[in-house]
């Protein structure tokens, strides 16, 4: 029992709060930084099975786009109404697809548009303020 007793109160030192904060950030850092290793691990394996964008697929193409199916060679249904009767998927076609890669496309570009027009205004700003300064 004292034995017992020494091990858990001997070296118990409390910690000043530089101590507290440096020992909080090294718990919260440790498993930010494993799951990041693990996550370019997982992303390394990916790329040696199929390729970094998918190009070592044998079939490329999804078969059975959204709530259809190949199920034993016949096209089936799947969610409410269809095998298993669950819930409504949300379903998408190849223009359903097709439309959202060019909504996805217009959204980049007026994104990209509108940084460069804020960078060019900072740009001009600056120069201003260098102008009054040397004045």
């Amino acid at each position: 029992e004292r034995l017992k007793k020494q091990i858990h109160t001997a070296w118990r030192v409390p910690l000043p709060k530089w101590g507290q904060f440096a020992m909080g950030c090294f718990y919260f850092s440790v498993p930010v930084v494993g799951g990041w290793h693990v996550m370019q691990w997982a992303i390394s394996k990916s790329h040696t099975s199929i390729g970094p964008k998918g190009e070592l697929l044998e079939i490329k193409e999804v078969q059975g786009i959204g709530g259809i199916a190949d199920v034993n060679g016949e096209t089936k249904k799947i969610g409410a109404g269809g095998i298993g009767m669950g819930v409504k998927l949300a379903v998408s076609d190849k223009d359903d697809q097709e439309r959202s890669k060019k909504m996805l496309a217009r959204v980049l570009r007026d994104a990209r548009r509108r940084r460069k027009k804020e960078e060019e205004e900072a740009k001009r700003k600056r120069k201003i303020k260098e102008e009054v300064a040397v004045a």
